[in-house]
């Protein structure tokens, strides 16, 4: 496999592991007669937290890392990564967050029909709103997804143990889950959200409703104006 095609499938690879795990604590958490039902929030911030970890270790080893195109648009606009490869790592991400969100419907089959909640099972996928406001849900995405790529960006000035980044990575997301995440669920990632979404509307998910596609633009774009923020805010201090 050569070098180019390696990082793209670490990014599917990574992509799908961060939402195995990720998601997996979501219908931990969501789905009726889990073990883990109801244990809440702080639950999942530190389920997302411990699944970034794990898939920045799965997928560091053969690229980047990214696992979310904010990241890699934002790397791209200061120059630390080949813009030849955006849209082939964005779409590796996107199909690593479906087949991650099919392996979390597998993993919790018969819980799904255990739950009659419809937001619940939705929510095992995908992000949505505390109050839905349109601007106020742009905002909360684009100011999470800034402080995940720009903590990004600043953690390569400094000098880490070797291995310790992930955890450190793995600590970012945990912290934007447990201070921002309240508003929208934390998307800050469009492949995280829109793949399992598209898993979600195709997948023969027992007691599902609908997609809510009229909200699922916010989880991609403001993600990306976040991150490319994020990258111009960079650019102009160092």
């Amino acid at each position: 496999m050569s070098g180019d095609m390696l990082q793209i499938f670490s990014e599917f690879l990574g992509t799908m592991m961060l939402v195995l795990l990720g998601d997996g604590v979501c219908a931990a958490v969501n789905l009726k007669k889990s073990k883990a039902e109801a244990s809440g929030w702080v639950v999942i911030a530190l389920g997302w937290g411990a699944a970034v970890t794990i898939a920045v270790y799965v997928a560091g080893s053969m690229g980047p890392a990214h696992l979310n195109p904010a990241v890699t648009l934002g790397m791209a606009i200061i120059g630390n990564f080949d813009w030849a490869l955006v849209l082939p790592f964005i779409i590796a991400q996107v199909l690593g967050g479906i087949l991650g969100a099919v392996l979390v419907w597998l993993t919790y089959l018969p819980h799904f029909k255990e739950t009659k909640d419809q937001a619940s099972i939705l929510g095992t996928f995908a992000t949505g709103p505390a109050i839905r406001n349109t601007v106020g849900n742009i905002m909360s995405e684009v100011i999470g997804t800034f402080v995940l790529v720009f903590a990004l960006m600043m953690f390569g000035k400094n000098t880490f143990t070797d291995g310790l980044n992930p955890l450190v990575v793995g600590v970012l997301i945990l912290s934007i889950g447990l201070s921002l995440g309240g508003s929208t669920g934390y998307a800050i990632n469009p492949a995280r959200d829109l793949g399992p979404r598209i898993a979600h509307q195709l997948l023969p998910i027992a007691n599902k409703g609908n997609s809510d596609w009229g909200y699922s633009w916010i989880p991609v774009v403001a993600p990306m104006i976040g991150g490319a923020i994020a990258a111009l805010l960079y650019i102009v201090i160092t």
